[in-house]
């Protein structure tokens, strides 16, 4: 298993059955390879419910793609609407849970993904929208940008996307809970110490780790 497939693993342990989730661009697609297809069911904001896993060689309909316009299949019973409608769904808190990448994560959870100054901006798409609408938000990440900054950081200098903090940060360090008092240090990857994460990580945090550490 490999970095990203790793944080997807990790992401996937947080969802619930039963939930309707909604998957972003990137890191967020590999969660269906970790998920139990008859208990999470895939929503996508331009217009299906039931998202199945790409298609095989040769089995492309181009007329069936997710929002970040990769080509997907239909589970049996899914459900085909319009923009709105979807929209309507998200906004209405009907989507239970919202797995997102991010360029930046502050100590209060707030999430920053869409914009990066100086670069072709393409919109915030459905983003903004998810994260108010979600009823959980779950961030993934890698826990340092190519040249070695912090993307966990005291406070974001990059656009927010919602005033609404994330619930969950997870990344191939670690996992951050987003409480009251901001992040809490829930859980190491194996091989990993408090030290490494302390060392790549500009916000504060506090420190719960499972089995009282």
């Amino acid at each position: 298993m490999n970095e990203k497939e790793s944080i997807a693993c990790r992401a996937a342990a947080l969802l619930e059955p039963g939930w309707i989730v909604n998957l972003g661009i990137g890191i967020p697609t590999l969660v269906t390879q970790f998920v139990d297809p008859e208990a999470i069911c895939v929503q996508t904001e331009n217009g299906l419910l039931g998202v199945g896993p790409p298609p095989e060689k040769g089995q492309v309909d181009p007329n069936l793609v997710d929002a970040g316009k990769r080509p997907v299949t239909e589970r049996p019973g899914a459900s085909f609407f319009d923009s709105a409608t979807s929209f309507a769904m998200i906004r209405g808190g009907h989507v239970d849970a919202v797995v997102l990448g991010a360029l930046q994560v502050d100590e209060r959870g707030l999430v920053a993904n869409w914009a990066i100054p100086g670069e072709p901006v393409l919109g915030v798409g459905g983003a903004m929208d998810l994260m108010s609408g979600a009823r959980c938000v779950i961030v993934v990440m890698t826990h340092t940008a190519k040249n070695g900054s912090a993307k966990v950081v005291r406070e974001c200098s990059l656009p927010l996307t919602s005033l609404r903090p994330a619930d969950w940060v997870v990344t191939e360090l670690c996992t951050f809970r987003v409480e009251t008092e901001g992040l809490v240090l829930t859980a190491l990857t194996p091989g990993v110490t408090e030290e490494q994460v302390r060392s790549r990580t500009e916000a504060r945090f506090a420190v719960r780790l499972a089995g009282g550490a």
